[in-house]
């Protein structure tokens, strides 16, 4: 007998356990409180993810629509360099470059391998009770729906964490995140990041013709700038180092996101009976790393081929968790370390720690890096 599946959120972590889950043979269906969950610009998608993709049968299709990075490079403010790396040095250690893509064509490649219907927008899950063997889901329209398991795919403030946590505390990390795409086609030997006192801007090709850039900046929660906030980035990084300066010139202030950054207690609690947590939900992550929805994507890709190795959902869940948590938040705790480094107070200090990373062996970083984004870092738990 078909076991149907409910999973809540239609994020990317979401949509691929979704797609995941209807490769095994699964009846699923994915409810969405939103209208549209590819808002955003790009996104990067490290080699981890890319075999993450090809388990579920979508690594070619990211690979196409989007541009790639091989090298990734560090320089301070005024253009120094604070790593020059080899031209294919990421794809020496990582095995290929890593591809960035449009948020919204990421979305639309995972929903297009999704079966018609799969996915009901304008309805959320508020909670949950388990009868028999089973779950029975309250939704915010009021109607019920029963289901074999649950999967949670609900964001930083998961409702479904929640149920199997209790109280998962929200805190403000301090500072914010802007993000663009803008029609530049940038020198690909530039990809990477640039750094200064207590903020960084990263710059990466989307494609040919366009790039995808992103700031952060230490500044109150809930904030704007008087002004409009591409007038404000364009004050604050008009002296530095080419393309930044050409990049946001160039950019649509439309097409401007800036999003506070948050941490959330660590859920100690992924998988409960037919019950379990992933992406955001159980590992909400900074951006430092490039790995939140990465992470998302090994969650999917883990969570079917566990689902595929045993009948009896609540083991699977259980073997999904034991083999992603410890990995996941390994990744989300770095990730949350290099945010407090960056923006160290005062930010001369900072700048400082920035400063002192590039006298780190370049063989040492590699080996770092391959653990964290490598295809071979991504393993499915047999």
């Amino acid at each position: 007998m078909t076991q149907r599946i409910l999973v809540v959120g239609a994020g990317i972590a979401g949509l691929a356990s979704a797609v995941a889950l209807q490769r095994q043979g699964l009846d699923v269906t994915v409810v969405e409180e939103r209208s549209d969950t590819a808002s955003g610009s790009g996104i990067s998608i490290w080699p981890n993810a890319l075999a993450a993709l090809d388990e579920i049968g979508l690594g070619d299709a990211v690979r196409d629509s989007g541009g790639r990075v091989s090298a990734g490079a560090m320089r301070w403010r005024d253009g120094s360099w604070l790593r020059r790396p080899s031209p294919e040095r990421i794809v020496t250690a990582l095995g290929e470059p890593l591809v960035v893509v449009r948020r919204s064509d990421l979305m639309a490649r995972i929903s297009d391998a999704l079966v018609d219907g799969t996915v009901e927008h304008g309805v959320s899950a508020t909670s949950f009770a388990t009868v028999g063997r089973g779950v029975r889901v309250m939704l915010s329209d009021g109607s019920t729906r029963d289901a074999a398991a649950v999967i949670g795919a609900d964001g930083v403030g998961s409702v479904v964490a929640r149920h199997l946590n209790g109280t998962l505390r929200r805190r403000y990390a301090g500072y914010t995140a802007w993000r663009g795409v803008t029609a530049y086609p940038m020198d690909p030997d530039l990809a990477g990041e640039t750094m200064g006192p207590g903020t960084q801007f990263g710059h990466v090709p989307l494609g040919d013709t366009h790039t995808y850039w992103f700031g952060t900046e230490r500044a109150p929660e809930g904030g704007s700038a008087p002004g409009g906030e591409l007038a404000h980035l364009r004050r604050k990084y008009a002296e530095w180092a080419e393309p930044i300066p050409a990049l946001l010139a160039a950019t649509d202030p439309d097409a401007v996101l800036r999003n506070d950054l948050y941490d959330r207690d660590e859920a100690k609690v992924w998988s409960r009976g037919p019950i379990v947590i992933v992406g955001d939900a159980a590992h909400p992550m900074r951006p430092h790393l490039g790995q939140g929805g990465c992470q998302g994507l090994e969650d999917a890709a883990v969570l079917g081929h566990c689902v595929g190795l045993d009948d009896d959902l609540p083991t699977a869940f259980a073997r999904f968790a034991a083999a992603r948590r410890p990995r996941a938040l390994a990744l989300a705790r770095e990730s949350r370390m290099i945010g407090r480094v960056i923006n160290t107070r005062p930010a001369v200090v900072g700048a400082a720690l920035m400063r002192a990373s590039a006298v780190l062996p370049e063989a040492a970083l590699t080996r770092h890096l391959a653990s964290i984004a490598s295809r071979t870092a991504f393993t499915l738990p047999s």
